[in-house]
């Protein structure tokens, strides 16, 4: 039971590394994003034991497909590996405009409510705002920001108003912004 909890502990550890570098600092170890954010597998490996973080193929493999928000994808080949979304650094990820569900969900904290019914929901330090497609994932979402608080948006309408939406490989959907009018608080 105790050996669960350490590789446990070791993956999430992982994990939050790569979100790290593969979202926000790349360069911080020495990896340059390619277009649509892909990295070489053995360029990232390799990086990683430069800096004191060494990271087996095994465990790698095992976060990008355990990973319960599926942050992560390999491509087709397995031989790159890129994060799906979140990214702060500039990076085209390639992905194409596609047509929304009727309604999309934001999970956010209490505390940004009012900000968001006056302006609307900003990417802020990110690429996109982060869409749910169900009520529970945006609800998760925002207990990471305090006491949650859920937004239903109306994407067909945005769709419809020229917005462009996109989905990762994880199911997150993307958009540059959510106006005021699209939101309404459940």
């Amino acid at each position: 039971m105790q050996e669960r909890k350490s590789i446990d502990a070791r993956l999430v550890k992982i994990s939050k590394y790569l979100s790290k570098h593969l979202r926000h600092q790349p360069e911080r170890i020495g990896i340059k994003l390619a277009p649509g954010g892909w990295v070489s597998v053995n360029e990232l490996l390799t990086a990683c034991a430069n800096n004191q973080f060494p990271i087996t193929l095994k465990e790698l493999q095992t976060v990008v497909t355990t990973n319960d928000k599926k942050r992560f994808s390999f491509d087709s080949t397995g031989t790159f590996i890129r994060a799906n979304q979140g990214h702060s650094v500039e990076v085209d990820l390639q992905l194409e405009p596609v047509a929304p569900p009727n309604l999309l969900y934001h999970g956010t904290g209490e505390k940004a409510v009012e900000s968001i019914l006056e302006s609307g929901i900003a990417k802020m330090s990110r690429h996109h705002v982060h869409l749910s497609q169900d009520i529970p994932t945006a609800r998760t979402v925002g207990a990471r920001h305090g006491k949650p608080v859920v937004f239903a948006v109306d994407a067909a309408s945005m769709h419809q108003a020229g917005y462009n939406f996109y989905c990762s490989d994880n199911g997150v959907w993307l958009v540059d912004a959510v106006p005021p009018q699209y939101l309404q608080k459940i």
